[in-house]
């Protein structure tokens, strides 16, 4: 019974640094995502399925981690149950459906960062907190203290305080008909996006397997795959492969550039989205929505830095409360831990005790 005391302990180390490092994953993709689309749209770039699919498009990436923890396994497992992939049917199934969703959400977020600012854009969907708390609390049963509760409210009312001022941000030359399609196109992103991850969260708790951190990362490269074949039908649609060769030429920035944007794209896409799902691994679809929400008021920063896009009070209090709101959902966590901790203590103690009196 010692192993079980000892094993514990590691386990949750382990987890709570993954929790970490895929924070930051997702932190990073979260915040130079929609800037290096949006560096595609404004020197140039036209092509709303080709944008998309970058979102996605970079999903062989994934099979290098893959490798390695293949090759990793095959030191310390047996032969016989090290696997390159471990996926069943049934959840290869699962995967591939929430692929197809995100690939038209792919479309939707890339058809409003065409027509709005970053900023714009990203005020909408931080509006996404709120679907993911809704559909986590019908598909998962998702519980919520206080803290959690407080943390949602402050970060939509982040959001709401950004909004006061998102018409003076609106692009020249664009029309009223054009500026309304996108807002609609990026609330639609939101709400699907926030119906996707608590899926994401459900399909693991309904797997008919063991969820390793291995098998987090097949699924992402399943759903990014579906994804990534969503896009590519959309391309084929609308010629966007004829086209580009031909909008790389004419591309502001210079055609080398113009392919360096691409790639740079697709792989920080694949960051946020290895994130956005390792977090929901390490924690719930709650924390992964909350942590989307909270970078807002950075991107905003960071738009106004990189493309000179307006900062006004708003935004530095829009910044505050989701600052807050982050800590409030942090120390909540923090304390009910505490409180768990002591009953886990004493189930693991009463275990030899248990076993002495048989």
């Amino acid at each position: 019974m010692e192993v079980v005391k000892e094993s514990e302990p590691n386990t949750t180390t382990m987890r709570k640094a993954l929790l970490v490092i895929n924070c930051i994953i997702l932190s990073i993709g979260n915040c130079a995502g929609p800037l290096m689309m949006r560096l595609y749209f404004i020197h140039g770039g036209k092509r709303v399925w080709f944008s998309s699919w970058l979102e996605t498009g970079g999903w062989p990436i994934i099979l290098f981690p893959i490798a390695c923890a293949h090759f990793y396994r095959s030191r310390t497992q047996p032969r016989s149950e090290n696997k390159l992939f471990f996926m069943k049917p049934q959840l290869f199934i699962a995967a591939a459906v929430i692929g197809i969703l995100t690939g038209l959400d792919d479309y939707l977020y890339a058809y409003g960062v065409a027509r709005l600012p970053v900023s714009t854009s990203s005020l909408i969907i931080a509006s996404q907190l709120a679907f993911t708390a809704g559909f986590a609390f019908v598909l998962v049963k998702q519980k919520f203290t206080s803290y959690s509760i407080n943390a949602v409210f402050l970060l939509t009312i982040g959001s709401g305080v950004l909004a006061m001022h998102t018409s003076s941000d609106r692009p020249a030359n664009e029309s009223n008909r054009e500026y309304v399609l996108g807002f609609l196109m990026t609330v639609g992103a939101s709400a699907l996006y926030g119906f996707i991850l608590p899926l994401v969260e459900l399909t693991y708790k309904k797997a008919k397997q063991e969820i390793s951190y291995a098998l987090v990362m097949e699924i992402q490269m399943v759903m990014c795959l579906f994804a990534t074949g969503v896009c590519t039908i959309g391309m084929l649609v609308n010629n966007d492969f004829k086209v580009i060769p031909r909008e790389a030429r004419e591309y502001e920035l210079g055609e080398t550039k113009y392919y360096i944007v691409a790639i740079c794209s697709a792989m920080i896409w694949q960051c946020f989205f290895l994130g956005a799902i390792g977090v929901i691994f390490c924690a719930s679809s709650l924390l992964s929505g909350i942590i989307i929400a909270v970078l807002l008021p950075v991107t905003e920063i960071l738009a106004v830095i990189f493309y000179n896009e307006s900062f006004h009070a708003e935004k530095g209090v829009a910044l505050a409360l989701s600052l807050w709101g982050f800590l409030s959902y942090f120390y909540g966590e923090i304390k009910q831990s505490k409180e768990n901790k002591p009953a886990l203590e004493t189930e693991m103690a009463s275990v030899p005790n248990r076993q002495e009196s048989v």
